[in-house]
């Protein structure tokens, strides 16, 4: 395992464009969730004269895009290094049909740069009123899922399932339309100690989803904890789960180290070590129902820092150059392609990517933020040198 001791996370004042983030990947270590030998930490040989990897183009599962001017700074970010995306929901006004999904695809479309070949794939926002026919609706316009969000649990949730008996019904009838349930799986309690909520959310939630409507396919998005590592690994063949770069490389020492640090603050939480390595073994097992999802989420640089700042990571310029140094520092680079490119796909039912991309390793400076509509979004890793990069598709 990879042991994370941040000494500044993202450092620096709303008045200040250079930030700074130091987080020491210094020791490997065979704890964690699942061991050494199942992981197969020898992993591929990189040196000087062997420092580039090719692997199939891998595909986003879990991406926001945001709307407008927005949309327009961040689509390319995406498009220029992944094949397919699956786009999240949570707009203002929520996309809960299939003809919003679909009008919101051609905006997508439209501001994806001319020589990507990038594919967005649509996801409608399930609530207590989804009826059954706006499910099938949905699967003939292509539709490739539901997003369950608890009512609050996150950034534009208020919208989401409160009463998670009331949807069984629907939930029933996208098994049947072989459209999969995509799940914030977070309990919105407020007598839950806030680390806990995505075990609580396990327990009293996703097991008596799972248990009433066995045939549904379910991600459980952005997991953060052993226990939910441990639910996955031991799950159905209907059960995975997306991890993200920062929940593979950071515990919530990077929150607070120094002081508050806003671009540290993602939903779920950044937890304590035990739970990042336990996600970081998941990601470089064998067990081929964990795959790639940045659950990348861009907000304006002045309202993450803010007195109630927004929740959310910026990792799409980055993220590949991220996962393949996590997986590097495991000793698990012969796994990245699985994880980044194949099992995604398989699992939803979906052609793997024709095309190749090759990773480079070699020091480079990631910008301190980007333009992002009016404004500019500080992504991850901002002004810290990254060893790896993509340098062609």
């Amino acid at each position: 395992m990879v042991s994370v001791i941040p000494s500044q996370a993202w450092q620096g004042t709303a008045s200040n464009t250079m930030w700074r983030s130091a987080f020491h990947l210094n020791r490997l270590s065979t704890a964690g969730t699942f061991s050494a030998r199942q992981r197969g930490l020898k992993g591929i040989n990189i040196s000087a004269s062997s420092s580039k990897l090719t692997i199939t183009q891998p595909d986003d599962w879990h991406l926001h895009l945001r709307d407008g001017a927005g949309l327009r700074s961040v689509v390319p970010h995406t498009a220029q290094h992944f094949g397919r995306a699956v786009i999240m929901p949570n707009l203002v006004p929520p996309v809960t049909a299939s003809k919003q999904a679909l009008d919101y695809r051609q905006r997508i479309l439209a501001a994806i740069p001319g020589k990507a070949d990038f594919q967005p794939l649509m996801t409608c926002y399930l609530t207590d009123n989804t009826s059954i026919d706006e499910v099938y609706e949905a699967k003939e316009d292509g539709i490739v899922a539901y997003k369950l969000y608890p009512a609050g649990a996150t950034t534009n949730s208020s919208s989401g399932v409160t009463d998670f008996q009331t949807v069984i019904p629907t939930l029933k009838a996208m098994a049947d339309a072989g459209l999969l349930l995509l799940v914030h799986g977070e309990v919105t309690d407020p007598s839950v100690d806030f680390f806990d909520r995505e075990k609580v959310f396990i327990e009293q939630k996703l097991k008596p989803i799972m248990d009433k409507v066995p045939e549904l396919r379910v991600v459980m998005e952005h997991i953060t904890t052993k226990d939910a590592a441990d639910f996955v690994h031991n799950g159905p063949a209907t059960l995975a789960a997306s991890i993200t770069p920062q929940h593979m490389l950071l515990n919530r020492n990077a929150l607070f180290l120094g002081g508050l640090r806003p671009h540290a603050f993602c939903l779920p939480i950044l937890k304590r070590e035990e739970h990042r390595q336990a996600v970081l073994d998941a990601a470089t097992s064998t067990c081929a129902r964990f795959f790639l999802g940045t659950d990348s989420a861009p907000h304006p640089k002045h309202l993450k820092e803010a007195a109630c700042g927004c929740a959310g990571i910026y990792s799409a310029p980055v993220a590949l150059g991220l996962y393949a140094h996590a997986f590097e520092m495991a000793g698990a680079l012969d796994r990245l392609e699985a994880f980044a490119s194949l099992r995604g796909p398989d699992f939803y039912s979906l052609p793997r990517n024709e095309a190749k991309i090759t990773l480079q390793k070699a020091d480079w400076t990631v910008p301190s933020e980007f333009e992002f509509g009016d404004g500019v979004v500080v992504p991850m890793w901002a002004g810290q040198t990254l060893s790896w990069q993509v340098t062609s598709i």
